[in-house]
């Protein structure tokens, strides 16, 4: 008797990155960040107000994701998750335009891809790799739309709500493709690195840690916001 392959889909590829957006975001700011049950089907791309990042990746594959934070919920994020990282809520920034508040989103951003990318090339055993996520603050009612060179492009849109139901929206486009399982294979074990880290931490019981960090992004990022809103006379 013969069995129908299985066949994963573009679809199922966003409900992945949707899962390490949800998986990610919910571990770093001890809170709850979820996703709506239903995916919008839009044409194009495009980065909104209020802070709106995104990042370019190829390989196996090429697509774009964009995230599109309201103010509301990148405050929220970033406070929880500088909270997690043990900063105190006096030297935290209150504004979304703070360029503290970028760098985090920024990196946060980072670790959502790698969670993303680490499962596509265990799961469908192939390799994409990703560009440095971009930030623009968006304080105008601007929408800019990012051109990419896509094989059929499939667009998508998904809803995100935290904990204090603050709404922020991931834009997602790709090739449209299909991977196909031809035979059974193991997919490489998951871990968990918080776990690990816990697991063996009686070794490192008599060491001092390290004063928590946030990673910065490139400095060139701010001024190509600034050139870009020069040049539409913004």
């Amino acid at each position: 008797m013969t069995t129908t392959p299985l066949v994963i889909t573009s679809d199922d590829i966003l409900l992945k990155l949707c899962n390490s957006v949800s998986h990610v975001l919910s571990s770093t700011t001890a809170s709850q960040v979820t996703h709506a049950a239903m995916v919008q089907s839009i044409t194009r791309t495009c980065l909104k107000p209020d802070l709106g990042c995104f990042s370019i990746f190829d390989g196996g594959f090429s697509g774009l994701v964009v995230i599109n934070f309201s103010a509301p919920a990148a405050i929220e994020i970033y406070r929880a998750y500088m909270k997690q990282m043990g900063m105190p809520e006096s030297e935290l920034a209150f504004s979304h335009t703070s360029d503290e508040v970028a760098d985090v989103m920024g990196e946060l951003m980072n670790q959502i891809l790698g969670d993303f990318i680490n499962k596509v090339n265990k799961q469908l055993q192939t390799s994409i790799n990703q560009s440095q996520p971009k930030m623009l603050t968006i304080n105008k009612e601007l929408t800019i739309s990012i051109d990419t060179n896509l094989d059929e492009a499939v667009a998508r849109r998904v809803s995100f709500r935290t904990q204090n139901n603050h709404i922020f929206y991931l834009e997602f486009a790709m090739d449209k493709t299909e991977f196909i399982q031809l035979k059974d294979f193991d997919a490489e074990e998951e871990f968990d690195l918080d776990d690990l880290l816990a697991e063996h931490g009686q070794n490192h019981q008599g060491k001092p840690q390290a004063s928590p960090s946030v990673k910065v992004m490139d400095k060139s990022i701010a001024e190509e916001a600034d050139d870009l809103l020069s040049e539409l006379g913004l």
